[in-house]
């Protein structure tokens, strides 16, 4: 065989997510997942602060959930206009929005209009993730998928060990307005950097795509695993199945119900006596109207994509839900400062950063399935720990190192998962099933914060933790559960 012949038998290798074609891309991408998450983090440090200077004590809690309402309206408009036009306008809209709300907090002289920067903050940060699903279809082969994922999820962990911290120094020796400002400044160089992709999908038609990878290889899949370009029957979002829902009016109106039932919900705890039907009624009302933001069958587990998005829904629910109670435990029950019982949270933020390292290497020995399995199967491990350990009173290091293991979990999962929305998707849904994805992130965490909220202020000072984790046990292992669906039979 002439020499010549062997070379083009072998398999081309595929450019990595930091070779000369995807440098730029990487970085900006990576830099505004890291914005984004670093003034998620960052609020956190200073609201109080911004309260106290802006006298709005009573509205302390929409600083929190008005942009996890507003976000939810972000990401279905921006996922109907990636799939109509692409995602270079909507890109550039999404970050001027996202600067836009930065600006009106970081210049705000009272409380409602600091609120009504975070709400458009809110918008586009959520748009902004939708976006930049679709960008990584299209600018990135479905090989480096995992590898791309994996480093969004690093850049959103750093935010989370340096984040606080970072903009408690701000606040500090400057002032917490510049921790909005400081932002903004550093969204356009972010953008500038996806300049070429952008020229490059806009020369492109309306629904090109990287196109699908070789078989076993694309996604990173294992035997099993659907590739992007090979649509399972029944998986995908577009078609006769869900066409009905494709307007965008009908679905940005209950994209609205569920910002205002995800207030409802974050809020419902100060009702005092009503909590609990309050409570109850908005999150009835939530997952009514969320219904309409998903592909079918979501809600009823269906093999495939709907369950990937399920099981999206039900980690974040899971995880977050108790992560923010583990501290506190800490705190209440083993008397650590408030600096030490983060140090928790910091671990388990590196531990989430590492198995998303490992499942990236992991890209072609490691099914999608599978780390979906284990990730999942991980973090209800964890959080049983933890509930054993509040239960039995055991030492505080048993704590940590079961939060450890969450973060473990959700790193090596957490990538996979939005590899498989987008193996799952037909080019013209990248959209819809990126903003699918992100609506149950947010949805998820919501309504979970709210729960156990109520839970820990019912219970009271006996139950009130073995309450919550007994409660976000319950969701990890109806992950577990299904898990075992977000594979397609016969592929």
């Amino acid at each position: 065989m002439p020499p010549g012949a062997q070379r083009e038998s072998e398999p081309r290798r595929t450019a990595g997510v930091l070779s000369s074609a995807h440098l730029l891309t990487t970085l900006g991408t990576c830099a505004l997942v890291f914005l984004a998450a670093f003034e998620a983090m960052a609020v956190t440090t200073i609201m109080p602060l911004v309260a106290r200077d802006l006298d709005g004590s009573a509205l302390y809690a929409l600083a929190f959930a008005g942009p996890l309402a507003s976000g939810v309206i972000g990401m279905v408009l921006a996922g109907a206009w990636t799939d109509r036009r692409g995602p270079a306008l909507p890109l550039f809209a999404s970050v001027a929005v996202f600067a836009l709300g930065l600006l009106v907090a970081g210049l705000a002289g009272s409380m409602p209009v600091f609120l009504a920067g975070r709400l458009i903050q809110g918008l586009g940060g959520g748009a902004i993730n939708v976006v930049l699903y679709v960008l990584v279809a299209r600018a990135y082969p479905a090989a480096l998928h995992p590898k791309i994922f994996a480093a969004f999820s690093a850049a959103w962990v750093v935010p989370s060990m340096v984040g606080p911290f970072g903009a408690g120094l701000v606040a500090q020796y400057i002032s917490w307005h510049w921790v909005f400002l400081g932002v903004v400044f550093l969204v356009v160089p972010a953008l500038l950097l996806l300049l070429p992709a952008l020229r490059r999908l806009a020369a492109q038609p309306a629904h090109d795509d990287a196109g699908p990878a070789p078989a076993g290889t694309a996604s990173g899949a294992g035997a099993g695993d659907a590739v992007v370009g090979q649509v399972p029957e029944g998986t995908a979002a577009g078609g006769a199945e869900h066409g009905s829902r494709r307007s965008t009016g009908r679905r940005l109106a209950m994209a609205s119900v569920v910002a205002v039932a995800v207030l409802g919900l974050n809020l419902s705890v100060e009702t005092g006596p009503w909590a609990a039907p309050v409570a109850v009624l908005a999150a009835a009302l939530a997952l009514f109207a969320v219904r309409r933001l998903l592909p079918a069958g979501v809600l009823l587990g269906r093999r495939g994509l709907p369950s990937v998005i399920l099981v999206k829904f039900l980690i974040a629910a899971a995880f977050f839900g108790a992560e923010v109670y583990v501290p506190y435990l800490l705190m209440d029950r083993h008397h650590f400062e408030p600096a030490t019982a983060g140090l928790a949270l910091t671990l388990s933020a590196v531990a989430w950063s590492v198995g998303s390292a490992i499942q990236g290497r992991l890209s072609t020995g490691l099914s999608n399935a599978g780390a979906v399995r284990l990730g999942a199967a991980s973090l209800a491990l964890s959080i049983l720990i933890v509930l054993t350990a509040t239960l039995g009173d055991l030492p505080p290091a048993v704590v940590i190192v079961g939060w450890i293991l969450a973060g473990g979990g959700m790193g090596l999962m957490s990538p996979r998962l939005s590899v498989m929305v987008l193996a799952y998707s037909a080019p013209g849904d990248q959209g819809f099933n990126g903003s699918a994805a992100n609506v149950a992130d947010s949805v998820g965490a919501a309504l979970s914060l709210a729960a156990t909220g109520l839970v820990f202020h019912l219970l009271g000072a006996g139950g009130a933790f073995l309450g919550v984790f007994a409660l976000t046990a319950c969701v990890a292992l109806v992950s577990v559960a299904c898990a075992g669906r977000v594979r397609v039979e016969g592929r």
